[in-house]
């Protein structure tokens, strides 16, 4: 039985490291949101025509598109501080949470792996449907195993 995409979620936390989290589910004008793996590989080939492969990382981006402002959302709020004060650097720090919604355990929690992040603002501005703030996350590869709780929005580490 496939798994429907529905229930891979990502949870990006507006708070930008500000406090208690505020975590904001990506994807409710996304037809898609594919982390992309792009893999550090190193290839060599020897005299006698054998190739060794060795894949030792991975740099990984998600890029949400499009995304639509909404006063009073966490989220939006925070890009168009970005956007306004022209962050950089650890302003731009925050978290992700992938949750796998097929696999609850008995307190109403899931699987859950919290990464850290960076956000940065592609453009903003968009077409006659609505004011948009498309963007990429960056992720650095820095995880925490844990739970989340969809209800309260809460990670939890294990």
């Amino acid at each position: 039985m496939k798994i429907e995409r529905k229930y891979m979620a990502h949870y990006l936390n507006a708070a930008f490291g500000s406090g208690d989290a505020s975590y904001t589910r990506l994807g409710s004008d996304l037809e898609e949101y594919s982390p992309e793996l792009t893999a550090n590989v190193e290839k060599k080939s020897n005299i006698v025509g054998e190739t060794t492969v060795t894949i030792n990382g991975y740099q990984k981006q998600g890029e949400v598109s499009p995304y639509y402002a909404e006063p009073g959302d966490p989220l939006f709020e925070r890009l168009q501080a970005i956007i306004d004060g022209d962050l950089v650097l650890d302003e731009l720090k925050t978290d992700i949470v992938e949750v796998k919604l097929w696999d609850k355990d008995t307190a109403g929690a899931y699987p859950a792996v919290r990464e850290e992040c960076y956000i940065e603002v592609v453009s903003y501005g968009g077409d006659t449907t609505g004011y948009q703030i498309p963007f990429n996350v960056h992720y650095t590869g820095v995880k925490t195993k844990g739970t989340f709780d969809p209800a309260a929005k809460k990670f939890t580490a294990a």
